[in-house]
């Protein structure tokens, strides 16, 4: 399993999202004169910039929305792009982690909700694959579901990895403060580490604890447009 540090050291690293592509997940949702537009995907941070722009003019086009739409859907896409790479170059900490990968989202009229296990050491993890993966043992046919499921995992890798460049900047500042987030200590990882490598293999990222198959088992269901209706006019409500 290839890293980009060592899973034993305190030693800070350079953030990272802990995948093998470094991507950035996307997420939009936004409303214009009553019209509102929601998608959701990954950005190559090395991109150039004006790459946003185009990508706002063709969503615009192919889906036809007002004009009004490139401006804001091109900077909300940049100012995502702008914090993601704020935290680049800044330290970071790791350690024999797992955390748990949380599922519970609609794509069209598809509603997926599961938990599995995932190792944050792994740097050759790949979201994409493993959603795709899911939906083939699932059956599920919606080819917007596996990027959907693929974008909330990275999401969460992200978010785990923004308080990990939190916590080494805290251990900075105090080094009798907390010293990295949930930062297991050498003295402890020496026995983990072989737990990790019998529990996750040497490919692998996510794994469902057996004890867990009958309380998390994935549940898929396929909604009646009449059930969808019903779930956006909630959120509508809600978003008000």
């Amino acid at each position: 399993m290839k890293s980009s540090a060592s899973a034993n050291s305190k030693s800070p690293f350079k953030f990272r999202i802990p995948t093998a592509e470094n991507l950035v997940p996307i997420r939009l949702d936004i409303e214009i004169d009553g019209q509102r537009f929601k998608d959701a995907f990954t950005w190559n941070p090395t991109d150039p910039d004006s790459e946003v722009v185009v990508f706002a003019k063709r969503t615009v086009k192919d889906l036809k929305l007002p004009p009004a739409f490139i401006t804001q859907i091109a900077q909300s896409i940049q100012s995502q792009l702008t914090e993601f790479r704020s935290f680049e170059g800044q330290d970071m900490y790791t350690g024999e982690k797992i955390i748990t990968i949380k599922l519970d989202l609609r794509v069209n009229n598809t509603l997926i909700r599961d938990q599995f296990l995932w190792d944050l050491n792994n740097y050759e993890s790949d979201p994409e694959e493993f959603s795709r993966t899911f939906c083939k043992d699932l059956g599920i046919e919606d080819p917007e579901v596996g990027p959907a499921i693929a974008v909330a995992i990275r999401e969460q890798l992200y978010e785990i990895a923004m308080q990990n460049v939190a916590s080494a900047r805290e251990s900075r500042l105090s080094k009798k403060g907390r010293r990295g987030f949930e930062h297991v200590s050498a003295s402890k990882t020496g026995g983990a580490s072989v737990d990790l490598m019998k529990l996750f293999g040497h490919r692998s990222s996510a794994v469902r604890k057996r004890k867990d198959w009958d309380i998390y088992e994935p549940i898929v269901d396929l909604l009646s447009n009449e059930e969808v209706d019903a779930l956006e006019a909630k959120e509508e409500r809600a978003a008000r």
